[in-house]
């Protein structure tokens, strides 16, 4: 087995966490593991510490809106980072901005397989640019259409977005393989009474969770307007993470007559979500812009049983592992409450076996290094020939 020099090129990671960033880490500690050279090409992140080797940051500017998000600078960087990209013999690229351009761009000059992975439906953070919504949705359909274009393998995580690329056009070959996860980690979780206590949850509450960035297309106000909905008095609703919306969301929770039951508990570590989920009764998950849904997986591996908005890719998730239901407030609270009343009688959900088959970070970045292979196998055989 050859031994691969694979470089990331992506416009979100560190500090920032979200589950494009989880999915990075998984995947280049899987090509670790499997003796692969990997570097990380990301904006630089004025006033972070950078805390790992082998992560080559480019010059960047913030964006024109609220946003930790950054705007890449397309500079050549210093000579030592530039001598470790010109060993790449694959180049990933995770975002189709200016860092994906650049990788793109690098995998044309040093003649290597470029991979991308779609992570994001970029048309549904429209609202993040100060220009009319219509015209920056199609602006970002044509960009992810156009990356996907100058890519030799495109990487779904599911089916129902290997359907929405070739929709807009996509041309080249589609490869669908989910972002994975540490299961054992998240299989892993204990129920704490002590945590529970300090995201506000009495020993008798039942704990409704919702976990992810508190952005407009993250569909928050839905969770919200459910909870308020439910008629299960002693439940708490508990939202981990931050964002740009959490200013609205605390005031919808004050005009909805919940904000009483309500925790806003901010952003985690990672290592200290499995806890968070155990320590839940039911995840409620209203996104509808997700290519995947981390959240999901992470969930289901922690044995939580899930009720979440219907949509395409969640179906492709969940499978018969969760309640799928319309984009209807009552329908959702309906949903957890049927939940919450099936913890007080079965216990607890587990399917992390069945995750574990699908989503195993080891067994997600085998199947993407075989597709590398396979690609720099072809790439030497038209070479020889």
């Amino acid at each position: 087995m050859n031994k691969l020099h694979v470089g990331l090129f992506t416009e979100c990671y560190r500090p920032i966490q979200n589950g494009i960033v989880a999915s990075i880490d998984a995947l280049a500690s899987s090509l670790r593991a499997q003796g692969d050279d990997v570097v990380c090409v990301t904006p630089s992140m004025p006033g972070y510490q950078e805390v790992q080797e082998h992560v080559v940051r480019i010059p960047s500017l913030p964006l024109p809106t609220r946003t930790a998000y950054r705007l890449t600078i397309p500079l050549l960087p210093n000579e030592t980072d530039a001598r470790l990209l010109e060993r790449l013999s694959i180049v990933h690229t995770l975002s189709a901005f200016v860092t994906g351009w650049m990788g793109a761009r690098l995998a044309r000059r040093l003649h290597v397989p470029h991979v991308f992975t779609y992570h994001t439906q970029l048309e549904e953070y429209a609202h993040y640019f100060p220009f009319e919504s219509r015209l920056t949705r199609n602006a970002a359909a044509s960009l992810t259409r156009s990356h996907c274009n100058a890519a030799d393998v495109v990487i779904v995580p599911t089916r129902a977005m290997e359907e929405r690329l070739r929709q807009l056009g996509v041309r080249p070959r589609i490869e669908v393989v989910p972002s994975g996860i540490d299961v054992g980690l998240f299989a892993g979780g204990r129920r704490r009474d002590d945590l529970r206590r300090r995201l506000g949850v009495t020993a008798s509450d039942k704990m409704v969770l919702a976990v992810g960035r508190l952005g407009r297309e993250k569909n928050l106000e839905l969770t919200l307007g459910a909870f308020a909905r439910l008629d299960f008095p002693e439940a708490r609703l508990v939202l981990i993470g931050d964002g740009p919306q959490r200013e609205m969301l605390e005031r919808t929770a004050v005009r909805l007559g919940i904000a009483g039951r309500t925790t806003f508990a901010g952003e985690f570590s990672r290592d200290s979500l499995p806890d968070v989920y155990a320590s839940a009764d039911v995840l409620a998950f209203t996104s509808r812009s997700e290519t995947q849904g981390l959240v999901l997986v992470e969930a289901l591996a922690a044995g939580l049983a899930v009720v979440a908005v219907d949509t395409p890719q969640t179906r492709d998730v969940l499978g018969d592992e969760g309640t799928v239901v319309g984009s209807d407030a009552a329908a959702i609270a309906a949903a957890i409450a049927a939940a919450l009343q099936r913890s007080l009688t079965a216990g607890r959900h587990v399917a992390a076996a069945s995750i574990a088959s699908r989503f195993d970070a080891g067994k997600v970045g085998g199947r993407i290094r075989a597709i590398y292979e396979g690609l720099a196998d072809s790439r030497r055989i038209a070479a020889a020939g």
